[in-house]
């Protein structure tokens, strides 16, 4: 692995730390962090690439939107969320920044699974989404379930980050 690349990584897990603690503490993802992340990915490809790493670093980055963009419209995922796994997708290799995306939602399905199990709430949030199958139709979750409260996704991608940055440098590659 060349340096360039190393460094990219490091400073890509550095904006994601920062983005999970402003999740955590916020509920949201400052735009500016997500156009500085948008820049300097791009700008690492240019570097490393000149103009065809423009267009690498662009098709990441409409990877990590087109993912997410379809949770975000069905109202279960908020605008940051997406723009924040687009700004994964300009630092990585298309093909890893799919890969990214994949184990982030892996990462969020569990996250939201260990939620619902330390709260307490699998029979009623079972029973809920029961009742939505049973029903066809939406059912607005109670003010206690899990299910109501936002959940910080940036912990997610952040998880499904490191597990394709894991497949990439540990592991040798996800079918290269």
């Amino acid at each position: 692995m060349s340096a360039e690349s190393l460094l990219a990584i490091v400073v890509l897990l550095g904006l994601l730390g920062i983005a999970v603690v402003s999740d955590l503490r916020h509920h949201r993802i400052p735009n500016l962090l997500i156009l500085v992340g948008l820049v300097l990915g791009l700008a690492g490809h240019i570097y490393s690439g000149g103009v065809s790493g423009l267009g690498d670093g662009l098709f990441g980055i409409m990877i990590g939107f087109a993912l997410f963009l379809p949770m975000y419209a069905l109202g279960g995922m908020a605008a940051g969320d997406v723009k924040l796994m687009s700004v994964v997708g300009s630092f990585l290799p298309a093909h890893y920044a799919l890969w990214a995306g994949v184990f982030s939602l892996i990462s969020g399905g569990l996250c939201g699974f260990l939620i619902v199990l330390v709260r307490g709430q699998l029979l009623q949030t079972l029973g809920r989404y029961w009742l939505i199958l049973k029903a066809r139709a939406y059912l607005a979750p109670s003010a206690d379930e899990a299910a109501g409260k936002p959940f910080p996704y940036a912990v997610a991608i952040l998880l499904g980050t490191l597990g394709s940055i894991y497949w990439q440098l540990v592991a040798g590659g996800l079918g290269d």
